[in-house]
Parts: C-alpha cells; structure tokens; sequence
C-alpha cells in the first residue's frame, strides 16, 4: 500500500469524453479540440490532436508496414479547461444537483453543459 499513488488532493474530474476544451499551458497553448478519453486513475485526459507524439514500429502480422505513427498522448486535466456553449471561452464549471442529478453549469455564462 505504501507504493500506491494518491491523488486525493486533485479534487473531482469536471472534464467528461466529448467535451470541448482548451488547452491553457504547453505548446499547444491556446488550442480547442475535443476529449477522446479520460483517464481517471491519472488524473490526465486524451485530446483530439494535442501533444502527439511519434511511435516507430516494426512489421508483424497484425500490422505488415512498419514505420512512424503519431497519436496523441495524454495531458494533465489541470492544463486544460472547458469552453463555454455560449461564449466559446474557457470557464470553470460548478454542480448543482436539480431532481436528483448531478448537473455542470458554467460559471462565466449561467449556461448547462
């Protein structure tokens, strides 16, 4: 147990997969893509076309080319931020419960994600 990470002190997740963000640090700075995955364990999130990296792989009989493959790797959920519907800016989001769900309301706007 001793080994186990800890991440208590990171609070919730507010991104959900199919979010739209903004990326706020990094060298993508400034982008707005969309979330393919969150990875909850970690604390990190998969966007749409955000720090890619570049995979060589070798032949084998699943995949007869090898060469270069780019995907994306993940980034820490705390430099990314949701986008407004409304505005289209980054906004911090806060919950409200209303007829026994949970629901996420931008804070800028007002609006319902």
């Amino acid at each position: 147990m001793a080994n186990k990470k800890t991440n208590a002190h990171q609070g919730k997740i507010h991104i959900k997969k199919d979010d739209t963000v903004i990326i706020t640090s990094g060298d993508d700075k400034g982008t707005k893509a969309k979330v393919l995955s969150v990875l909850k364990d970690d604390y990190k999130v998969l966007v749409q076309g955000v720090n890619m990296i570049s995979r060589h792989t070798k032949p084998n009989a699943k995949e007869t080319n090898g060469g270069i493959i780019k995907k994306e790797a993940p980034i820490h959920i705390s430099n990314v931020m949701l986008v407004d519907p409304k505005s289209g800016k980054a906004t911090r989001i806060k919950r409200e419960k209303k007829d026994g769900k949970t629901i996420r309301i931008a804070v800028k706007s007002g609006s319902t994600i």
